[in-house]
């Protein structure tokens, strides 16, 4: 059953209603929803809504909820929506393949948000909607030739060579959170040890942190404070943590420091982007690893891709959200 919708505050609109597009962003903690102009403005947001993991059918019901609480009484359901998810998908049909920070395999995911919601809905990666927003209309504008790098709760990415956003063969190209920097390292929530996203993702920063705190409680009682409990530490109590001085929670952004600096130089070593865009919540709560990149690429590339730009993503954490609006506005128009 379709589910009510929910009043909000109404805003004024940024062109006609008509051309609006809903994107939504699914990520392994929240999700947030946003009216999407043409030009890539987002006239109305959601704000945060947090995800419980109690299976699909949970998580599409607090989808729906965002969606709703966006539009309010005042917009109707746009003709087209985008879903951006932090997964492998298969956009022909809509499913979302595997989802490992969801715990999802091969759910319909176009359909049953359809059914919600009452009108047809594009699937896309996260990482690859970020990156055809900071292509289209953000920090990559003009370029060729980018990468999207998405430090999250997880860590993905896209690439765009030679003017084309890149797919693969299976629809997952560009998934450079599960490149090995680590052999024999840590295992990962994905089938491989020793992943990108297994020290770098907020998930693995915050594993890391609890291990490290249970080593030596003493170093660690400001983490545990702040948190309320050594299982309740994430990434961002170390990270404030961190800009209050703690001496552990700087050990631990070091680290992280050094593990993104291995996975970046071999990103832009092997994809030659000119500029390399950086998003995700991560990079909002710590945006000293922009820095922290564009030096060791400089420092460790090969000469012919040392030169690549690094920049923040135009659309911070909504980068996601918008290209899902922008992709489902796409689709659209090629009927």
């Amino acid at each position: 059953m379709a589910m009510q919708r929910r009043r909000s505050t109404p805003r004024p609109a940024h062109g006609r209603r008509k051309d609006l597009v809903l994107g939504i962003d699914l990520g392994a903690t929240k999700v947030v929803s946003g009216l999407v102009a043409p030009d890539g403005t987002i006239v109305r947001h959601s704000g945060r809504h947090v995800v419980a993991h109690l299976g699909p059918g949970a998580v599409i019901r607090a989808v729906a909820r965002s969606a709703l609480a966006c539009l309010g009484d005042d917009y109707p359901v746009p003709p087209r929506i985008g879903i951006a998810v932090a997964a492998q998908v298969d956009p022909r049909t809509g499913t979302v393949v595997h989802a490992p920070n969801l715990a999802w395999r091969d759910v319909a995911l176009s359909n049953r948000l359809r059914e919600e919601l009452r009108a047809p809905v594009t699937v896309v990666n996260d990482a690859r909607a970020a990156a055809f927003a900071e292509w289209k209309h953000g920090a990559g504008v003009g370029s060729s030739d980018m990468f999207l790098l998405t430090l999250g709760t997880g860590v993905g990415g896209s690439a765009v060579v030679g003017g084309r956003l890149l797919e693969g063969g299976s629809h997952a190209c560009g998934e450079i959170g599960h490149i090995t920097i680590v052999v024999g390292g840590r295992k990962c929530h994905c089938p491989n040890w020793g992943c990108f996203e297994a020290y770098v993702g907020g998930w693995a920063i915050a594993e890391r942190a609890r291990e490290a705190v249970r080593s030596d409680p003493t170093a660690g009682s400001d983490l545990v404070e702040r948190a309320g409990g050594v299982e309740l530490i994430t990434a961002q109590t170390v990270f404030q943590a961190y800009r209050s001085g703690d001496l552990l929670s700087g050990r631990l952004v070091r680290e992280t420091e050094r593990f993104l600096a291995d996975g970046a130089v071999s990103v832009v070593n092997a994809f030659n982007p000119s500029v390399l865009v950086m998003a995700g919540g991560l990079v909002a709560g710590m945006p000293g690893f922009i820095p922290t990149v564009e030096s060791a690429i400089r420092a460790r590339c090969q000469p012919p891709a040392a030169g690549a730009r690094v920049v923040p993503a135009v659309f911070g954490e909504d980068a996601a959200l918008v290209g899902a609006a922008c992709v489902a506005r796409t689709q659209s128009a090629r009927g």
